[in-house]
């Protein structure tokens, strides 16, 4: 960009980069609503014209509009309801609601927003606060993920898994009931000649359905992808309420387990020199086979394996629940704010 069009187009493109990913926007929050207009618009133009029919009931005109106005107020929940800032008012209630693990999170000061920083919040640097329970900033939310709205965020995921399933589903419906109904298959056996078998049938329906209904293809085809990729992500952060765990202790741990690793093995080396020192140096011992030797344990192979634990795993139930019902929003927290107040 700076040899084509000079500083002003690499002025441009970083402008662009700034305002998309380094600060809120609502761009992606635009395209989601784009995407899930167009393809309701799509469905309605191209299907809903075959519904009631063979095997669908006219409700689900109804009942999909229902459906999609459901998705998209769980993204309007997600999006604008306060994921756990931390301010003057309520960093008291988030410090006593997790205890600092003094592993991936000690006691401090934020930086920035001069607070104390509870254990499990993280200050976004897009959003420019603290929040509790930190997991994630979703650009498609143009909103941070934390304490309090990640029942929103998942409940977000998978009611769009089963939208995007529903949606597939009914498509498929649609075209069973349009072979049915124009009887492709009896036409295909009395007046072709085609053996009356799948592996006979199978490439004239496929190629009937492409040539008559290719818009409904595509929708389907689309919808089961984008479904397999929720199903997958909702599936990441499902296990990861399970386990009381977030995106961003996620990274922490690994950063943690590797730093651990490479200080476990530093010392192993440090030692392994020293024996090899001392062993030099002494004298009168006989020499150790070559085959003894070559099988003997390295003494990297005796680094301790580290431990990830975690805390603030208190089981299934409980994580369930935490997720569910915060713990900030809780009446005893609450009752406990206002009598310390």
């Amino acid at each position: 960009m700076g040899a084509v069009f000079g500083d002003k187009g690499t002025n441009l493109i970083l402008s662009v980069e700034y305002y998309c990913c380094d600060r809120p926007n609502p761009v992606l929050q635009i395209i989601y609503l784009a995407i899930i207009g167009a393809t309701y618009y799509i469905i309605a133009k191209t299907s809903f014209s075959y519904i009631p029919g063979y095997y669908l009931s006219g409700v689900h005109r109804y009942t999909s509009l229902l459906a999609v106005g459901i998705g998209i107020l769980l993204f309007l929940l997600t999006s604008f309801s306060d994921p756990g800032t931390v301010k003057a008012e309520n960093v008291s209630q988030y410090l006593s609601a997790y205890p600092y693990d003094n592993i991936i999170y000690t006691e401090k000061e934020c930086s920035t927003c001069k607070l104390p920083k509870p254990a499990r919040s993280k200050h976004c640097s897009i959003c420019n606060r603290c929040v509790a329970r930190f997991d994630h900033h979703c650009g498609w939310m143009n909103n941070c993920i934390g304490e309090r709205n990640t029942r929103y965020f998942l409940a977000f995921l998978l009611w769009h898994f089963l939208l995007c399933m529903y949606g597939t589903i009914a498509i498929g419906l649609v075209l069973a009931g349009r072979l049915k109904e124009l009887r492709v298959v009896y036409i295909l056996t009395v007046y072709y000649g085609v053996d009356n078998s799948f592996g006979s049938l199978a490439p004239h329906i496929v190629q009937w359905l492409l040539g008559s209904y290719n818009s409904q293809i595509l929708l389907m085809v689309f919808m089961a992808i984008v479904s397999l990729l929720l199903a997958g992500f909702f599936a990441y952060h499902a296990n990861l309420c399970l386990t009381n765990t977030t995106t961003n202790e996620t990274f922490k741990w690994q950063d943690y387990i590797s730093w651990q690793k490479k200080l476990s093995e530093a010392r192993a080396s440090t030692a392994a020199l020293k024996a090899s020192i001392t062993g030099m140096k002494s004298e009168g011992k006989p020499p150790e086979s070559k085959c003894k030797s070559f099988f003997r344990r390295s003494p990297l192979e005796d680094t301790e394996a580290v431990v990830r634990n975690n805390v603030y795993d208190k089981g299934f139930f409980h994580n369930i629940y935490e997720v569910i019902f915060p713990v900030s929003t809780r009446a005893s927290l609450l009752w406990t704010k206002s009598k310390s107040g």
